[in-house]
């Protein structure tokens, strides 16, 4: 059964957009939740890196999964343990029961991400596969643009465990998603059974693949800067700049949209200069406003309107940044874009974990570790992005 486009990119966007709604509906939350179970900003910051780590982990079972099985099976699987860690989360008393609660949602939201982008492999390549990519991500654009909006106006009418509640019946829409208007798009006969050797090698193949790991750790480093920013910007905007709840999530869709209004060039630019040379200037281009932000507000210029400007153009050439090197990155491996998927899946998110982790104990709801982190992840980026992309020649760009 084929699949058009346009609705290959609703629905695709629609099941990928279960994870990132995890995150952003509860970001005005944070403040109530750290005061209502008695912890810190440190407990608070544990919530998204345990999220973001068993996220990425879980994406190595669910790839090989999708392969054998075919792409939809795993995908009821995982909204299932979704809504059981949504339920502990809505019961949960103090931050540990919460912390669990978000590690079990992790472990199913992962499936709907990781077979999205093996289904879009299957579907397209080359500069088509972007286009479908760049679309899927402006569906997604709903999560940050709406989510955060929407889980303020739920904490006015209810409490932060309502977040939850509503987050369970998002993923059982999902399933019925899935049930009705997804096809199967891996045939019968290019499935692969699960082979634990086989499985190794391939890994191993693909952490030894010099191109591969520089596409997946650009994007991964790139998004590991809006991670940093997620876990951190409720705290800074919220207490520092003292936005309501809902100024904080205008604010945050306004950046957001930047991110997500550039993704839908990424294809045509891609075409046009190719999608190294595209992305190669867009790294460019993210680590000098990021790196001016943090050099404005070392030398004191702390203003709402400067950080907000810069991180709007940082998150605009960010928008740029991600779909060419995902789609770079399994460009080569379609005999096992599962595995592909979700090995580049786990590396993008354990490393936006590992980076709140390291940085959680410099936050201190001042913008500065904040913009220095945002900074470091994305002149880390850049550098990889001169080490691994080599552009093509102007006028031999992929079709």
């Amino acid at each position: 059964m084929q699949i058009g486009f346009v609705r290959a990119a609703v629905v695709l966007g629609l099941l990928a957009v279960v994870g990132p709604f995890a995150i952003d509906l509860y970001l005005p939350a944070t403040p109530q939740i750290v005061q209502d179970l008695q912890t810190d900003d440190a407990g608070a910051h544990l919530t998204f890196t345990v999220y973001f780590i068993a996220f990425g982990v879980a994406q190595l079972v669910y790839g090989p999964i999708a392969d054998w099985l075919g792409r939809k099976p795993p995908i009821f699987m995982g909204l299932v343990v979704f809504i059981i860690g949504s339920i502990i989360c809505a019961q949960a008393d103090d931050i540990f029961a919460l912390t669990l609660g978000r590690f079990v949602q992790a472990l199913g939201a992962a499936a709907p991400m990781v077979i999205v982008r093996a289904v879009v492999r299957d579907l397209h390549t080359g500069t088509q596969a972007t286009r479908l990519m760049a679309l899927v991500m402006l569906v997604i654009s709903i999560s940050p643009l709406l989510a955060p909006l929407t889980g303020s106006f739920i904490i006015d009418f209810g409490s932060w465990r309502l977040i939850f509640w509503v987050l369970a019946v998002i993923a059982l829409a999902a399933m019925l998603l899935t049930a009705f208007q997804l096809p199967e798009t891996l045939a019968p006969d290019r499935r692969v059974g699960i082979d634990a050797k086989a499985l190794l090698g391939s890994a191993i193949f693909l952490l030894r693949d010099f191109k591969f790991m520089g596409l997946t750790l650009i994007s991964g480093f790139s998004l590991a800067s809006f991670f940093v920013f997620i876990a951190s910007a409720p705290m800074v905007y919220m207490s520092h700049y003292a936005l309501t709840p809902k100024e904080f999530s205008l604010v945050f869709a306004l950046g957001a949209s930047g991110f997500f209004g550039a993704s839908q060039f990424a294809a045509s630019l891609g075409q046009k200069y190719g999608m190294a040379r595209a992305a190669l200037w867009a790294t460019l281009g993210f680590a000098s406003a990021t790196s001016l932000l943090f050099v404005l507000v070392w030398l004191g210029q702390d203003h709402l309107a400067i950080l907000m400007s810069l991180f709007f153009v940082g998150n605009t050439c960010l928008g740029l940044v991600i779909a060419p090197t995902m789609v770079m990155a399994l460009e080569e491996h379609g005999e096992h874009a599962g595995m592909a998927s979700s090995l580049g899946g786990t590396l993008q998110m354990v490393a936006g974990g590992l980076m709140i982790l390291v940085c959680s104990p410099f936050f201190d709801r001042t913008p500065l570790p904040l913009v220095g982190a945002v900074a470091v992840c994305a002149v880390t980026a850049f550098v990889l992005a001169l080490l691994t992309l080599r552009p093509e020649p102007e006028g031999t760009a992929t079709a």
